[in-house]
């Protein structure tokens, strides 16, 4: 009877053990996504950017790769490349393109790091009291380092098109891919902003948009890259949605001296949806020829 009572007590155990012992397994590996590539580029500062490829199969057309720069690429990436890689399946243009996310040292889907990569300035109220302590005001250095070392990095490894170059931001991204325009109008071919931040520097990106218009209706800027704006609307902080709408109104006009701009308005979409509804829409806008 007593070996009866300790087997009873031992078989009870291993089963009350069983699902700790089965916990402590290691984890199942991770979901990798296919045709994709990751490495490390430093930045002016030294900072390790995180560098996501998208890239198709088989050798480079002649004339290189069309590239589609996507900012916080830790968040968008994902999402871009698997439409790529789709669109390549069924032999549509837009999977005919290099995918590249550019993104941050961490495995969330955002850092506090673009906030210095993509303003020019601190942060506007109230955002100013939650973000004090948050770089800023870097947008012209990584201006740089997107359109000189890392355009040099992907031409080295990849064969690229310099000339079809496109540039996909949101939200900060967003206001950042405006200035871009603003400032170095030949920089990108293609430019989308996605729920474009303008509110963030009001009277900086006024003063750039003056400039800019000046300078593409006196015929002193005769290269220029086309725009997308697109916003959803159910934008939370309606700002975005406001600026957005505006915004799209004084750029219709210079569509007379040389601007190709398009414009969309998601229905049923918030700030932090918008980015998926407007993947297909971006790369068809992007890599639509010429």
């Amino acid at each position: 009877m007593p070996r009866l009572l300790a087997t009873s007590a031992l078989a009870l155990c291993l089963l009350a053990c069983a699902p700790a012992m089965a916990q402590t397994a290691p984890p199942a590996p991770g979901y990798v996504l296919p045709d994709t590539q990751t490495w490390e580029l430093k930045g002016p500062d030294g900072y390790p950017y995180q560098i996501f490829v998208s890239k198709p199969a088989g050798p480079a057309p002649e004339g290189g790769w069309p590239v589609l720069l996507v900012l916080d690429g830790n968040a968008m990436f994902a999402g871009f490349a698997e439409t790529r890689r789709m669109h390549e399946y069924m032999k549509a243009d837009p999977g005919k393109t290099i995918i590249v996310g550019v993104g941050y040292k961490t495995d969330k889907a955002y850092d506090i790091r673009r906030i210095r990569d993509f303003t020019g300035g601190p942060p506007p109220p109230p955002w100013d009291v939650s973000l004090a302590k948050a770089p800023y005001g870097g947008w012209d250095p990584f201006l740089d380092f997107l359109t000189g070392p890392l355009r040099s990095e992907l031409d080295r490894r990849y064969t690229i098109n310099r000339d079809r170059q496109a540039l996909f931001g949101h939200s900060l991204g967003g206001l950042f891919a405006i200035h871009t325009l603003f400032t170095r109008p030949s920089a990108f071919h293609a430019l989308i902003a996605a729920s474009p931040s303008l509110f963030w520097h009001d009277r900086e990106m006024q003063q750039e948009e003056r400039a800019f218009a000046t300078a593409l209706q006196s015929g002193k800027t005769p290269k220029v890259g086309r725009l997308m704006v697109v916003w959803g609307e159910r934008e939370e902080t309606i700002l975005e949605r406001w600026d957005a709408e505006a915004f799209v109104r004084r750029m219709d006009p210079l569509s007379a001296y040389g601007l190709r701009l398009r414009h969309e308005a998601y229905d049923d979409e918030v700030h932090i949806t918008v980015p998926a509804r407007a993947v297909t829409s971006t790369l068809r806008f992007a890599f639509a020829w010429p």
